[in-house]
Formats: C-alpha cells, structure tokens, sequence
C-alpha cells in the first residue's frame, strides 16, 4: 500500500495516480462499519479494473475547528489506522493534514481538488458524511459537485441488532471497561502498542514480574482496573493479566497511570522492545491492599481468573 501524505495546497492532478475507486472517513477504529465501506471501495476497484483507495485525515477534525468535545485520543492513532488499513488490501492511502485552510475549503472546492484532481471515479462514504465548509457537502449533494466526473455510493448503516456500529459507541464501550464487547464491533480484540520499559522492579520480588508498558499518549485506554490480556512479542503471542492504574498499595498519589503486564510462563528479557496488548476482558477494579500478602494473595486469583478465561475461549 502506498501511503501519500497531502498538505493543503497541493500540486497533484490527473495525471498523477491512476484511476481509484476511493472510501472517504475519518475512520477512526476501522471498525466493522468502516471496513464495510472501505471493502465497498475496494470491490468496486476490483470490478472496474482500477486501483483501491482511502482518503483519511489529521488530527482530527473537531482539534482543528475548535469543537467543545475535541477528540485528541484515538481508538487507533494514526500508525495503527495505517497498518489495518493495509491489511484490508488497499492500494493507496491519502492521509490529508486537516488545517483550518483545509477546513475552509467550499464543498465544489473540495471535490475539485481532492476527488476530480487526483483522479477518483468512484466515491464510497457512508450516509453521514460531510465535507466543505461546516460540513455542507453531503452524499445527497456528492452527485451535482462531482461535475459527472465520478459516481459515488453511499454505504448504509451498519447495524448490530438496532445499534449503529459507530466509534461513538465503541469509545463508550472502551471507557466503561466492556472491552469483552469491543470484537463484536471491531472485528477484533481492541489492542494497543508500546515500548517495555524499566519500572520499579517490585512484582519480581513477589513472583510476578511484570512488563511495563509506555505507550502513546493518542491511544483511548481502557480505565483502570485487572484485565485478562494477550500479549505479542516479536510474532508470538502469549497470555497474561494487566494492572492499569496507579498502584495504590505502594503510592499514595501516582502522578502517571501505569500499563504493567505479568506474561504467564515467561522469562525472557524484553526490555525496549514494541509489543503489542489484546484487551480481552476486565476482571476487577483496581484496589488498595493491606499489604504485600493482600496483594500477591489477590494476584493469584486474578492469574487463575485469566487462564480459566483463555481456557474456555482458546483461538
């Protein structure tokens, strides 16, 4: 996949790519909804003969036009939402730095120079998307501004039960910590990626060490609580169980929330290397002990909670 980074003004025209078949949204999550939508894109493309295509954004809209409610995290930063992208098949990838100049753009504007000039002949979107200034363009106006250069198709709601498979809604989900329903809506396990760094050394004394995970201040986490995990390092996978928190039994006022993963069955060194966690299921909140018989007693229940877990629902 060619992954094509376009600040506002560009130069491309025509002539630069080849003819695509291209699915528009923020796509945030690239949830089932959004993959019904970008595999729309990419079946059309097929059909035709032509190249598939995404057209993304970033950040976020509402960070740029000054919105109440910005989104400054994500279900997926903007690496993730690349590398899933990628892996639905598509060809190219527009990723468009979102300005207030880019904002400001006219809805005949933005088709102009993002769809006509770079050479789309078929939009994908769903029912509700915008684009123009304030979001006048929609897809009951895409048809008169594509100036019959393209056709576009608007890919209905995806439903689960009577409830839109939204981000809106998996965001709620994440936050309440129901990240055992998140597949049903992602099409897989929510997961964040980081870097293991060197952490306070203590859950070795107690017979858990743990791995201490950094990751990106982008990602939308789970709250704090105990969850049953996998965890990828290199290409394997293992299974485990997450403190997220802030440690009270041993800090009464934790300035940054830790993610600290005990890896079931582990012993390798793996310092400074970029895993990747599963979030499977929350199986507590996060709770003060007495002390550190309290707390290893509690431990061992929350690894035999974990394995019975990844038990009954091996892959």
């Amino acid at each position: 996949m060619k992954v094509i980074k376009i600040n506002h003004p560009h130069q491309y025209n025509k002539t630069s790519f080849p003819k695509m078949a291209m699915a528009l949204g923020y796509f945030d999550g690239v949830h089932l909804g959004h993959q019904s939508v970008i595999n729309e894109a990419k079946a059309i493309a097929n059909n035709k003969g032509w190249k598939s295509a995404v057209m993304t954004f970033d950040p976020h809209p509402s960070v740029v036009l000054g919105k109440s409610d910005q989104r400054v995290s994500y279900l997926t930063p903007l690496d993730d939402k690349i590398q899933l992208i990628e892996q639905l098949g598509i060809d190219y990838l527009f990723i468009v730095h979102f300005t207030p100049e880019f904002a400001n753009l006219l809805p005949q504007e933005f088709i102009d120079q993002y769809i006509i000039a770079l050479n789309v002949g078929h939009v994908i979107a769903g029912f509700d998307y915008a684009y123009g200034r304030m979001g006048k363009g929609n897809m009951e106006t895409i048809p008169f501004h594509s100036r019959g250069q393209f056709e576009s198709s608007v890919v209905p709601k995806f439903a689960l039960g009577d409830e839109k498979v939204s981000t809106t809604l998996i965001r709620a989900e994440l936050q309440s910590g129901s990240v055992d329903r998140l597949p049903a809506l992602l099409g897989r396990f929510f997961s964040t990626t980081g870097i293991v760094e060197h952490g306070e050394k203590r859950g070795r004394t107690i017979g858990f060490p743990t791995a201490n995970i950094d990751v990106s201040e982008d990602y939308l986490l789970p709250p704090t609580g105990v969850y049953a995990v996998r965890i990828k390092i290199g290409q394997e996978w293992f299974d485990g169980v997450c403190n997220r928190g802030f440690k009270p039994t041993f800090h009464q006022k934790l300035q940054k929330q830790t993610i600290e993963v005990h890896i079931f069955d582990f012993a390798r060194d793996i310092y400074e290397q970029i895993v990747t966690v599963e979030w499977h299921l929350r199986l507590r909140n996060e709770q003060k002990f007495s002390g550190f018989e309290e707390l290893v007693t509690q431990i061992e229940k929350d690894k035999q909670n974990a394995l019975s877990y990844f038990m009954h629902n091996s892959i």
